[in-house]
């Protein structure tokens, strides 16, 4: 049995394109103790991959040049050597672009998932997945938020930032989103209840829109962006206000080039909490944050929003219209149309 991967080929400039990747067969190894064979089912598409093609220093090694494009991946055990999962159980774990990935203890966010067979598959690669578990924890753990904070999210229409503004909300938060247009405000103000949003892109002055939204300052910002965005807004932070760094997807297509902070001081001026974190490593949270999320989604109070491609070979292509700002809420690739998804 032969697994179809996809590899890197080139290093990608700017923007990914198609080119940069290639598909390739390899053997399936055997088995050693602790390990289990996924065939995978859905592939979560994540920004932050950006940044591990590119040879620079990150939180995770470089994908080399032939080696396989990481992903967390969520597949269905179909051989096992570990006592904690059987034939026909749902294995999750950051690997890569592959039909069949062998997953380990040592594997990254390594999880034996529950399926409730009633919730799309799908769902449990986005909002009651790491995306949804990212925005649960970078507010309530590293952000320390509570009842009545003004937040800020931004990137609010994508797959972490959609999920984070619902459980502000939830939480009883005044929710700001910024966003990159028209119909991602229209999203996630009318579907998402989000109390407004601001279009980056088309406001004639970024600063004075933030602050019209928040007239009481913001004592939460939940940062997916950094750059032009994290240096408007650190001004307008209340005193003892909170920063929560997920992501920084303004610097992930141009690293060797980020925007240059001039704001920064504003940090000592308020006071300000600044923490990058990574959701996987909040191991006391895992389950509450899984059992929270998937009781909001099965009650409705929690909308999952994503686009889907299907088949290994759209995974490219979804991947570079997630990094040119094509996609709203969660981008996932299902291996096949049979599948479940929310749409």
């Amino acid at each position: 049995m032969k697994n179809r991967r996809i590899v890197l080929a080139s290093r990608p400039t700017g923007i990914p394109t198609p080119e940069n990747f290639t598909l390739v067969e390899a053997d399936i190894p055997e088995l050693e103790d602790g390990q289990v064979l996924l065939e995978n089912q859905v592939f979560a598409i994540d920004p932050a991959v950006r940044g591990m093609l590119d040879d620079v220093k990150s939180y995770m090694p470089p994908v080399q040049i032939g080696g396989l494009i990481p992903t967390m991946v969520l597949g269905r055990v179909i051989k096992s050597r570990n006592p904690a999962f059987k034939e026909g159980d749902y294995g999750r774990g950051f690997i890569g672009w592959e039909e069949y990935s062998v997953l380990n203890p040592t594997s990254v966010a390594f999880e034996n998932v529950k399926i409730d067979p009633t919730i799309p598959l799908t769902a449990y690669m986005g909002a009651l997945g790491w995306s949804g578990i990212t925005a649960y924890v970078g507010l309530l753990d590293t952000g320390a938020m509570k009842a009545g904070d003004v937040v800020v999210v931004s990137a609010a229409a994508g797959a972490v930032g959609s999920v984070a503004g619902q459980v502000a909300k939830l939480r009883g938060c005044r929710v700001v989103g910024i966003v990159g247009s028209d119909e991602k405000a229209e999203m996630i103000t009318k579907e998402l209840g989000m109390d407004a949003a601001v279009n980056y892109k088309t406001a004639p002055d970024l600063e004075a829109a933030i602050k019209a939204a928040c007239p009481d300052g913001i004592d939460l910002y939940f940062d997916n962006v950094g750059g032009k965005t994290l240096d408007t807004i650190l001004p307008l932070m209340n005193d003892f206000g909170r920063i929560p760094v997920c992501g920084m997807i303004a610097n992930y297509n141009h690293q060797t080039e980020p925007y240059l902070l001039r704001n920064i001081w504003q940090v000592l001026v308020h006071r300000i909490t600044m923490r990058g974190f990574l959701a996987y490593e909040a191991v006391d949270m895992l389950h509450e944050a899984e059992d929270q999320l998937a009781a909001w989604f099965k009650s409705g109070e929690l909308i999952a929003t994503e686009n889907v491609s299907t088949g290994l070979e759209s995974t490219p292509a979804a991947f570079i219209r997630l990094m040119a700002g094509e996609t709203s809420g969660k981008t996932l690739v299902r291996l096949n149309d049979r599948i479940t998804t929310l749409g």
